[in-house]
């Protein structure tokens, strides 16, 4: 007895499914690339449609030039013939939440807005970042008086997002 053959062509969303690219793999390499370079990576993304989307950033600020030699690196160790995608190697935008320690690390000193997980928002300068949190020194004005400063801790995971605040002088 014979299995049962499909007909005609394969659907669309298999053949997605089939070549889409691993995420995991992607981060493997990348990480492996930019090893010991002072490049960090932010994010990978990998979309239903193969579009490959790499954020990395370095203390300084990553320059285009390191963008397009890692974006070269990347490309030349992926298997174009059997993999179609699409590659884009980037800095996070400047109105992006941190995603990683390391973006906190690079803006300490800077103004940002935090929102905690219960919904509060508090801006302030970013200090005494360490593996596990770090600190908002906010100014808060008391009954009319003089502005006082207050440090407010704050542990990774009690922060829904934080963001650079921008001043324009």
């Amino acid at each position: 007895m014979r299995g049962i053959e499909p007909r005609g062509p394969k659907s669309p969303i298999l053949l997605s499914v089939i070549n889409m690219i691993e995420k995991g793999k992607i981060e493997t390499l990348v990480n492996e690339l930019v090893k010991e370079s002072g490049i960090f990576v932010v994010s990978v993304r990998v979309s239903s449609t193969n579009k490959v989307t790499v954020l990395v950033d370095t203390t300084a600020g990553i320059t285009i030039d390191e963008c397009a030699s890692l974006h070269r690196k990347i490309k030349s160790r992926m298997d174009e013939e059997n993999e179609d995608y699409e590659l884009q190697v980037s800095s996070p935008g400047l109105d992006m939440p941190f995603l990683v320690p390391e973006q906190y690390k690079k803006n300490e000193g800077k103004k940002v807005e935090v929102l905690d997980t219960m919904g509060k928002k508090r801006t302030g300068i970013l200090k005494n970042i360490t593996a596990g949190g770090f600190e908002l020194e906010t100014e808060v004005r008391i009954k009319g008086k003089m502005d006082e400063s207050q440090e407010i801790s704050f542990n990774f995971d009690q922060v829904k997002s934080t963001r650079i605040i921008l001043t324009i002088k």
